[in-house]
């Protein structure tokens, strides 16, 4: 006798087995889990430190836009002593030049601090001698005289040519450059170190000391910077 199939010969095949779940742990996840803790302290680290720069440069702007240091300062040549300016044959330079530069600070609230001043003396496009003044601070609408003093000598080569040209005219193109270091005050407040250089070109007649103002024209200096 054949056994009647149960559920009516209707045939289900093999059973399917459950379906496991599974859970991802600290994926997808917001926030910082255990295991990258470290990474949220580096994050955090370096968006103070972004923020802190922004805002330090702002500040500096700020300073910057206010004080204006290239516009504040007024500069000028106002006197020149040239007793010696002579150029040998083996393109050796003598010379004896003294400069009086008047040094402005027209500002009522802010005074200067010139915490290192070099002043250099130039001869068609070659330096031939330098020196360091002393430094100081300049208080509100102010005025400070330098006297740089450059005497000596010095090989410049190939400017023999620039020297006869000078001395059929009567006056020497001399360029003297004033490289600062220096900070503004404003009240209680100091701003860093700025490091500006100040250019001053003027001509002059050998022999000027001994007739001053004589031949000479006070010449404006102009404000650079170095970098």
């Amino acid at each position: 006798m054949v056994k009647q199939s149960e559920l009516n010969g209707a045939y289900y095949g093999p059973s399917i087995p459950p379906t496991q779940s599974y859970h991802s742990h600290g994926r997808g996840s917001s926030g910082c889990g255990i295991c990258c803790f470290p990474c949220c302290i580096l994050k955090l680290i370096f968006q103070i430190i972004f923020f802190t720069l922004i805002v330090l440069g702002l500040i500096a702007l700020v300073v910057w836009l206010i004080l204006r240091p290239i516009n504040l300062l007024k500069v000028h040549i106002e006197d020149v002593s040239l007793t010696q300016f002579n150029v040998t044959d083996n393109n050796m330079l003598h010379y004896n030049l003294g400069v009086s530069i008047n040094l402005r600070n027209p500002n009522k609230k802010i005074g200067v601090y010139y915490d290192q001043i070099e002043a250099r003396a130039f001869y068609d496009g070659q330096r031939f001698d330098s020196v360091t003044l002393t430094p100081f601070y300049q208080g509100h609408k102010n005025t400070t005289i330098l006297k740089p003093v450059f005497k000596g000598q010095r090989l410049l080569p190939n400017v023999q040519g620039e020297y006869n040209k000078d001395r059929a005219a009567g006056k020497f193109d001399i360029e003297v450059k004033l490289y600062l270091k220096m900070r503004f005050k404003a009240g209680v407040v100091k701003t860093t170190k700025f490091k500006p250089k100040v250019m001053c070109e003027f001509e002059v007649p050998l022999g000027s000391d001994s007739n001053p103002g004589v031949g000479f024209t006070a010449e404006k200096c102009e404000f650079g910077y170095r970098f």
